[in-house]
């Protein structure tokens, strides 16, 4: 997960670009705010009345708190600034808001830390789109909406690495591998490659794209437009060796992340549904994640 392409300059769809255009600049969460607990809502549970924004409880009474890292990277945001509607994540922010009947002017950005987001406590955002990965583990501590983003895991190796030679799983058990702490990559590490030394973990993607580049570690792993990104225009010494296989039958895909038992959870789930029902998120995809094509899978 996370660090970052920047696709070709392309407007945002029209309507989101309309809608992002003056939404309000992030501001620094506080961690004062409290929020509901108990059991998540059902997407069933959603309907248009009891979805619209008069109904909502959201932190701030007729807003949208939407929470997300900061640097914010391309391609999920552009220009650091996620209230510019740029990138596939500020987009489906924005699109989700729509869905659920916030205007432009609604939207309130905050700084969320990667980690902070999911863990356990109470929220000061309604939602936080930051490649927040589907797991039950975090379900535990977090609510997660539906995916609106089907992910693969990919590895990067310096080009004069002999992991950057690597055809399979086997050709990377020697290398010195890297990934952000608390992120599936890192899990593919450790459970999927299995190397023959302990990974080396970095609190950002920035300090493992740092050791990248410095020859500290062969190879890291990362979500693969991320992984396009930085060997275009970040790294380019470094290449794309391969993607990984979803593993256990279940496809891994980023959710929205929200309060533990969040009454907001059924409604926002309920757009992000609707949102892949009539095509607004393989349209985002394409427009903003057209980078990440095929590469070679490793087994």
């Amino acid at each position: 997960m996370r660090s970052r392409p920047a696709p070709a300059a392309l407007a945002v769809l029209a309507a989101l670009t309309a809608l992002a255009a003056s939404a309000c600049a992030p501001q620094e969460a506080d961690g004062t705010a409290s929020g509901p607990t108990g059991p998540s809502a059902s997407n069933s549970s959603a309907t248009a009345a009891s979805c619209a924004p008069a109904a909502l409880a959201t932190k701030a009474k007729g807003k949208l708190t939407v929470g997300t890292d900061t640097p914010a990277y391309a391609p999920w945001f552009q220009d650091d600034d996620p209230a510019n509607g740029k990138g596939y994540e500020s987009a489906v922010a924005y699109a989700v808001a729509k869905r659920l009947g916030f205007t432009e002017k609604d939207v309130v950005w905050q700084k969320v830390a990667f980690n902070n987001a999911f863990a356990p406590g109470a929220k000061t955002f309604d939602f936080d789109i930051n490649q927040v990965s589907v797991n039950e583990d975090r379900r535990k501590a977090v609510d997660l909406s539906s995916g609106y983003y089907d992910v693969r895991q990919a590895v990067i190796a310096l080009k004069n690495s002999p992991a950057a030679k690597a055809t399979d799983l086997a050709g990377l058990k020697g290398a010195r591998l890297g990934a952000q702490v608390g992120t599936t990559s890192l899990d593919v590490i450790n459970e999927q490659i299995k190397p023959d030394r302990p990974a080396a973990v970095f609190q950002k993607n920035d300090l493992a794209k740092s050791a990248l580049k410095n020859g500290q570690v062969d190879a890291i792993v990362v979500d693969l437009p991320t992984a396009f990104y930085i060997t275009g225009a970040e790294v380019p010494e470094a290449k794309v060796v391969g993607q990984f296989e979803a593993t256990g039958g279940t496809k891994e895909q980023f959710g929205l992340v929200l309060d533990k038992g969040s009454a907001l959870t059924s409604c926002v789930s309920r757009a992000v549904d609707a949102l892949r029902k009539d095509g607004t998120l393989a349209a985002l995809e394409k427009q903003w994640l057209s980078d990440a094509a095929g590469a070679p899978v490793l087994k």
